[in-house]
């Protein structure tokens, strides 16, 4: 399978007991997950659950924010 630049497949986790997963190294260093960050966990039932980090998706709310706002920033 041919994956495009800028997607990855990391892999595979298992759920443990308390429902936790732990975030491959390799998806760590490329996102720049450090201990202590704030992760937020989207789901949609169709597509399944995505994880970003909370910083990323805050910035893009600004963004649209900014829009709809009548701003005329074009950088998340």
């Amino acid at each position: 399978m041919q994956i495009p630049d800028g997607h990855y497949l990391f892999g595979t986790v298992k759920v443990g007991e308390r429902g936790q997963i732990v975030i491959p190294k390799e998806a760590r260093e490329v996102f720049h997950i450090q201990p202590g960050d704030t992760l937020i966990v989207l789901g949609d039932e169709k597509w399944g659950i995505a994880v970003t980090k909370a910083d990323v998706l805050e910035a893009h709310a600004k963004h649209v924010f900014d829009l709809m706002n009548g701003g005329d920033r074009h950088d998340p």
